[in-house]
């Protein structure tokens, strides 16, 4: 499939290589960027963590597991990692997208009020850049879940820079997904909520744009993702290019 040049070209694909990281204070977490072939154990210990999750929250059949231990379709993941080194928390970005069919929240709206639109917010945004932030968990710690979940609400912004696009998009009950916008994210108010994953949930839909962000996210957010920006660097074993430009210098 033919990918749209995105508004973005700034990707860079050995940044990511490198699993970026920081610091967060709040969390004492070390939040580790990684695409699943470059981290496996790493994505490995999130699989199970967010299996774990959604099945003790009774939504299990909302993840497809499968999927998940292929890893194809996951751009990023990014993954909370305490002082023990136990992945505590996470999410994951689907995409970048090259056609509407593929964005899940489709599927989401299929047959319920909105579908149109949804499907029209995603094909206005697609030559720009889109990814979607996909099984997002915490750990069931009350202390901590509050405080992952402000960390966690920040994943979106790096994972535009990660990615080199504009937008992203997610989904969520409405309870959660008004912590998440705290980073910059809007909520489509005219979309109804769809009952996703089952009846007992009113799923609804977010879209952080690149550009515009920072007007909406809150002072304390927008500050911390500066500070993480600041932060963020390569794994410690990863020599990059360094070593590339080296390498004929050793050999000769």
């Amino acid at each position: 499939m033919t990918r749209p040049d995105f508004a973005f070209a700034d990707v860079d694909g050995d940044r990511l290589d490198a699993s970026p990281r920081y610091w967060d204070p709040a969390t004492e977490c070390t939040v580790v960027y990684a695409r699943p072939s470059t981290e496996p154990e790493l994505w490995s210990d999130f699989i199970a963590g967010a299996a774990h999750s959604y099945q003790q929250h009774g939504i299990g059949a909302a993840i497809d597991t499968d999927a998940l231990h292929r890893g194809d379709d996951t751009a990023l993941f990014a993954a909370c990692v305490n002082q023990q080194g136990r992945v505590v928390g996470g999410l994951r970005a689907k995409g970048p997208y090259g056609a509407i069919a593929e964005c899940h929240a489709i599927e989401e709206w299929d047959g319920q009020d909105g579908e149109d639109l949804v499907r029209k917010m995603v094909a206005d945004r697609l030559p720009f850049g889109v990814a979607e932030m996909k099984t997002a968990w915490v750990a069931d710690d009350p202390e901590l879940s509050r405080r992952l979940t402000t960390a966690i609400a920040r994943t979106p912004l790096h994972a535009m820079d990660l990615l080199g696009i504009q937008f992203v998009v997610a989904t969520a009950a409405s309870y959660v997904l008004k912590r998440w916008l705290t980073s910059g994210g809007v909520l489509a108010a005219k979309i109804p909520p769809t009952p996703y994953p089952d009846i007992r949930y009113q799923t609804r839909i977010a879209w952080w744009d690149r550009l515009t962000f920072a007007n909406h996210a809150q002072p304390r957010q927008l500050s911390a993702y500066l500070a993480d920006k600041r932060a963020m660097t390569p794994r410690p074993d990863f020599a990059g290019d360094a070593v590339l430009a080296a390498a004929p210098r050793l050999l000769g």
